[in-house]
């Protein structure tokens, strides 16, 4: 019996005693060894762990990586987000301009359809009829540099001593001659060599004084600029005014001095070589008024001419 009994003790003092200094000597060892006492006693050393570790430690489960996402598909809110809230303000406001802009664009072709562009009015010829000389006149829409004195020189001496002048004039003094239009000439050939040369002599010294000389002084340009659209009214209106109206060298209208006032001055030159008798004022009135209303009339006839030309000859002007 009393075998047994030491036996017992023995046997429940030895375990005990085991872990007791196993207990004992957990106290005074470091963290990791204190961590390995899970295996005898898990409330006793969760609370030793716990005492001797800094802080505690958490073992989070490892997230999911997400799939990437293509960044070129317009219907992804993510990506639409994450893009908007890493583009700078003025990225943001260049973006939403430009689509902005594209927009309008589209919907502005959807309903302004382009307008075609509108042919260009038949040029200026040179010559109307192939005989007429048409060297002052500009086509509609072009817009030369202003001319110099020797240009003005030069289109006052072909417009005087073109081959053309000598016809008209030859024509004028026949048709005066037929008529006794000054009867102190008498009739026959001298007489219509007296209306001849008169008639040259006014023709060529108004072409100096309107063309040359005066538009030289005046920085006047006395080239015809055709419109070449229009109503025919306001076109008609138009070309008779550019006896009274005429540009400068700076593309201004301005009053056409060398106009009216190189008519004057060539018909008071031609009281000189006249008959007292038709040295009057209203012979020289109405030679005025007749030389200033044919100039009107012949820029009705270039602004005209180039469309009588196409439409009804339909041929080029």
């Amino acid at each position: 019996m009393r075998y047994r009994i030491v036996f017992f003790l023995s046997c429940l003092f030895l375990p005990t005693s085991h872990f007791l200094a196993r207990w004992a000597s957990a106290q005074h060892a470091p963290t990791r060894q204190g961590l390995q006492t899970v295996e005898f006693s898990r409330p006793l050393v969760t609370q030793t762990a716990f005492q001797l570790s800094p802080a505690p430690v958490f073992l989070a489960e490892p997230m999911p990586i997400a799939a990437p996402v293509d960044a070129n598909l317009p219907d992804d809110p993510d990506v639409v987000l994450q893009h908007a809230a890493s583009a700078s303000p003025a990225e943001s406001s260049s973006s939403a301009g430009q689509s902005s802009s594209k927009t309008g664009a589209q919907t502005g072709s959807q309903t302004v359809p382009p307008q075609p562009a509108q042919p260009l009015p038949p040029p200026q010829p040179k010559r109307i009829l192939g005989m007429m000389p048409n060297y002052r006149a500009v086509s509609a829409g072009v817009v030369p540099p202003p001319p110099t004195a020797k240009e003005a020189f030069m289109d006052a001496t072909y417009n005087a001593f073109d081959y053309s002048d000598f016809v008209f004039v030859g024509l004028t003094s026949l048709m005066a001659e037929a008529d006794n239009a000054h009867p102190v000439f008498g009739k026959g050939v001298p007489a219509y060599w007296s209306y001849y040369w008169r008639g040259f002599l006014d023709k060529s010294d108004g072409d100096y004084w309107v063309d040359f000389i005066l538009p030289t002084a005046f920085h006047e340009d006395e080239r015809y600029y055709a419109r070449g659209r229009g109503t025919l009214l306001s076109r008609a209106i138009y070309a008779a005014s550019q006896v009274i109206i005429t540009p400068d060298y700076n593309g201004h209208n301005t009053f056409n001095g060398a106009e009216l006032l190189g008519r004057g001055v060539a018909e008071a030159v031609s009281v000189t070589y006249y008959p007292s008798q038709y040295a009057t004022f209203s012979v020289v009135a109405s030679k005025y008024g007749y030389a200033v209303l044919r100039d009107a009339g012949m820029n009705v006839f270039r602004e005209f001419w180039p469309d009588f030309s196409v439409r009804v000859l339909h041929r080029q002007p």
